[in-house]
């Protein structure tokens, strides 16, 4: 695997299970109203249902809007992850600046089409106020291990997204989601993380949560320790979002807990670490008033 080999770095997985072992022993002493609150602060709160109409993304939208009323002390969730079709009822109706715009785009959550279609729908979402883009790696290319194709095609959508963006002078950030319950192992986890952020990926992002495995301690793992070895041949920092799955407040500590220990405190922050969720945002608050919430 080229990539591996060029960042010198191969996943020692007896050397992971163990870690996330000792993590898993740990979460209870970080269970703290302050961590809990870092956590819902990178929240990209998200609805992708077949079902999604503008009623209700709008009210998803309303909920975050009145947030600091009913709870003041909260820190807002750091986006709205939406259709890119409702990129523009969330960039209208929302009222905190501070609140971004994310979109899925090149055809979540399969990536099955044409290229030209997966840009212009990039293209369209920046163009109807998303601040954020979440797409797909082209699993078609990678696991048939033409991989230079899969790297063309996200080079192709941050090209149409950056010149969108510098065209209403603003800048958008780029996610790309590896969909590692079907990469499988950790080598290829790996590769397709090497391969992303080389594309120019901001964020590399977990999985969909439209398949039977999502996000993963392991996965996880794999992806942060790619990130860190990319920073230190590369001098950029690129942020990990994990998504799919994450419904408890011990699955958003056991990420913050992997994301600390390899990548350190610099990435405890929105700019740096997302969380996908739908239900997470009520788990969270319901740990940390210390009774069952369900705000959204």
């Amino acid at each position: 695997m080229e990539y591996l080999e060029k960042y010198g770095y191969t996943p020692d997985e007896e050397k992971i299970s163990a870690a996330i072992q000792a993590i898993a022993g740990n979460l209870d002493g970080l269970c703290t109203p302050q961590v809990l609150k870092s956590c819902f602060s990178m929240m990209d709160l998200t609805t992708l249902h077949s079902n999604d109409t503008p009623a209700s993304v709008a009210k998803l939208v309303e909920k975050v809007n009145k947030l600091p009323d009913s709870y003041p002390d909260y820190p807002a969730p750091a986006s709205i992850c939406v259709y890119p079709n409702f990129a523009s009822v969330v960039r209208e109706l929302k009222t905190d600046p501070e609140v971004h715009v994310t979109t899925v785009a090149s055809c979540f959550p399969s990536a099955q089409s044409f290229l030209e279609v997966k840009v212009r729908e990039c293209e369209i979402a920046v163009e109807q106020g998303a601040d954020e883009i979440d797409i797909v790696l082209a699993l078609n290319a990678f696991l048939a291990g033409d991989k230079a194709r899969a790297y063309e095609e996200i080079v192709a959508m941050k090209n149409a997204i950056d010149k969108a963006a510098a065209a209403q002078q603003r800048r958008v950030v780029l996610k790309v989601i590896l969909e590692t319950g079907l990469l499988v192992t950790p080598a290829a986890i790996a590769e397709a993380s090497f391969l992303a952020m080389e594309a120019g990926a901001d964020f590399i992002k977990t999985s969909t949560g439209k398949v039977d495995v999502n996000a993963t301690p392991v996965a996880a793992y794999v992806m942060c320790e790619a990130i860190r070895r990319y920073y230190e041949v590369s001098g950029r920092k690129v942020g990990f979002k994990a998504a799919g799955g994450i419904s408890t407040a011990k699955d958003a500590l056991c990420y913050y807990l992997i994301v600390s220990n390899i990548l350190g405190h610099e990435w405890l922050c929105r700019e740096k670490f997302r969380f996908g969720v739908s239900r997470l945002g009520n788990s969270l608050m319901s740990a940390i008033e210390q009774k069952t919430v369900s705000y959204f």
